[in-house]
């Protein structure tokens, strides 16, 4: 049974939340303010923490912050709807997804189960080539040297390691990505985010032997 963190201080979200995901098979815990949820994650392991901004004491970015820099927890943002700088604030730190208040609980339940589905059939460390990246420390490295890349061009490469030998094209890395960026992610913003992402990774960004182009099709990594 997956276990979910729910930090929320509006007290009717927390309880409609709570009966609903408990329903449909989850182990609800609460938190309503900074200073519990940063408790409680110190102590308790979470598959998956449902995070909103405006808390009871500090706010959801703290705790955001706290989950990325000592877990590989997913956090799902739960912010006001139209809260454009909360969201690109949020996917900036690392926040695995978001969704608008107010929203549709079907809607909730399937991005949830999308984030637990794809955490579970990760490996813990997937290398090609010279490259080495490690899920449960979130580190990507190239010959022993962080990469230091960014929330999204890390997520990105995970999508194509993930996914080795399979050509995905340019609507599924946007399906994907968007996952992580929602409309904020274009088809241009992908095609800068994979030349980046090449920089960092290729020997020879100009003739890629990594993320290779499949005309007419898309990328793939691996055969």
């Amino acid at each position: 049974m997956s276990k979910i963190l729910i930090v929320e201080d509006d007290k009717s979200i927390i309880k409609n939340l709570t009966d609903f995901l408990k329903f449909e098979g989850y182990e609800i815990d609460c938190a309503s303010g900074q200073a519990q949820a940063i408790q409680m994650i110190s102590h308790t392991a979470y598959n998956l923490i449902l995070l909103d901004i405006s808390l009871a004491d500090g706010n959801g970015f703290s705790v955001c912050s706290y989950i990325k820099s000592n877990t590989q927890v997913p956090v799902v943002f739960l912010t006001a709807s139209g809260d454009e700088y909360s969201v690109v604030a949020g996917l900036d730190m690392g926040a695995d997804d978001y969704i608008s208040k107010p929203f549709r609980p079907r809607e909730l339940l399937s991005r949830i189960k999308n984030i637990l589905r794809r955490n579970s059939n990760k490996n813990t460390i997937i290398e090609i080539n010279n490259i080495i990246v490690d899920t449960v420390k979130g580190s990507a490295t190239k010959n022993g040297a962080d990469l230091f890349l960014s929330a999204l061009e890390y997520k990105l490469l995970l999508v194509f390691l993930n996914n080795k030998g399979i050509v995905l094209s340019r609507n599924k890395l946007l399906e994907e990505i968007w996952d992580v960026a929602g409309e904020f992610v274009n088809d241009n913003t992908l095609t800068v985010y994979i030349k980046r992402l090449r920089e960092k990774i290729e020997d020879d960004p100009q003739n890629p032997e990594i993320i290779k182009t499949i005309r007419g099709l898309g990328y793939k990594v691996g055969d």
